[in-house]
């Protein structure tokens, strides 16, 4: 669950089991089925009832897109459902398809029940995507042969597979595309229970001993996300090898999570950062996110879609018409006291802190 399709080359084939040795060190931690899939328990029921009703038909699988927040295990489960279908995986990415031909090559290989996985699908070229209707629908798609008058459009069949869409963004999607999907999974951030059973699995693979209280202590700070856990993981074993028996306790791991600016909510120096800039630089905002990205020496997309999602998520930053907004729990969490006026996310609501602490709408 620690890697993302542009890993592999577009159009590669890869087993949906795990291959003993294998030196891929994220691939290796890869669950091989739904029984070994740590989470999201409502996708993993609904997706067994899918691929069980296809077995028992011995037809293919309607087309799954799975979307959520990156780390949470989309690639992973594509694997799985090869894996459970005894099918083989084609993965490539919605970037690499430029051209609709690139995409009439890679369907007219398939073999009848393969999976083809499309990571960051929202991001297919418009061309290729109009190429995928017709294939999702009546396994078949049009090659369009020369230019201009004398074009001829050649039908090509192509087996029935299954498609499985991964992205990060299904409000980006097209409707024409979205209706095409028999079946749509969201999956969501991970509790602390389940980031310590994910720990506790790739711990005992890696050959990494970890006590429980240590296992508690990176869960917390691995944002409700699989692929930052193993991270830390991997980067509190160097520690604790290095500077210690090799064994992960709650010292070691404290002590790694704070040589590599982890803090106990899980915020790295980048997000300190941009708090910092917003809070001691502009009062508490409101502020533009480029004028906060030239304050932190970012550019205005890396604030914007590595560090803004999680302090929004984590009740820190408000964004407004007018721009960003420190909260008070930002300013808590910097160990200043917030102005009056400050805004508060209680349960959720926004509010409003007045002189005497008292909050209202």
């Amino acid at each position: 669950m620690t890697t993302d399709a542009e890993d592999f080359g577009p159009g590669e084939f890869l087993s949906a089991n795990l291959v003993e040795g294998d030196s891929d060190v994220d691939a290796s931690l890869r669950p091989g089925s739904l029984g070994d899939f740590i989470g999201q328990p409502r996708v993993r029921e609904q997706l067994e009832l899918v691929l069980h009703a296809a077995r028992a038909r011995g037809r293919t699988p309607d087309h799954i897109l799975l979307s959520g927040p990156p780390g949470l295990g989309k690639t992973s489960l594509a694997m799985i459902i090869a894996s459970e279908m005894g099918a083989a995986i084609r993965i490539t990415s919605g970037p690499a398809l430029e051209r609709a031909g690139d995409l009439a090559a890679m369907l007219s290989n398939l073999v009848e029940g393969d999976v083809l996985f499309i990571d960051e699908i929202h991001r297919i070229a418009r061309p290729a995507e109009e190429m995928l209707y017709l294939a999702m629908e009546d396994f078949r798609v049009d090659v369009v042969v020369g230019k201009g008058p004398g074009a001829t459009s050649i039908p090509l069949e192509v087996a029935p597979f299954t498609l499985v869409g991964a992205t990060t963004r299904s409000g980006a999607l097209t409707g024409p595309l979205r209706d095409r999907f028999g079946f749509t999974a969201h999956m969501e951030f991970y509790e602390v229970d389940e980031l310590v059973r994910v720990l506790q699995r790739s711990a005992a693979i890696l050959g990494i001993p970890i006590a429980a209280d240590a296992a508690v202590e990176v869960a917390g700070r691995s944002r409700g996300t699989p692929r930052i856990a193993n991270r830390l993981l991997r980067r509190v074993r160097d520690y604790a090898e290095v500077r210690g028996d090799g064994t992960v306790d709650l010292a070691a791991a404290r002590a790694a999570l704070k040589v590599y600016d982890v803090d106990e909510l899980g915020l790295d120096r980048l997000d300190r950062a941009v708090l910092g800039a917003l809070v001691r630089g502009f009062g508490g905002g409101p502020v533009g996110v480029s004028t906060l990205a030239v304050a932190v020496g970012e550019e205005p997309a890396t604030v914007e879609e590595v560090c803004e999602p999680f302090l929004v998520r984590a009740g820190m930053i408000a964004r407004t018409p007018r721009g960003r907004v420190a909260t008070a729990a930002a300013w808590h969490h910097l160990g200043l006291q917030p102005p009056a006026g400050a805004i508060n996310q209680v349960h959720g609501v926004r509010a409003r802190e007045d002189d005497t602490g008292t909050l209202f709408d």
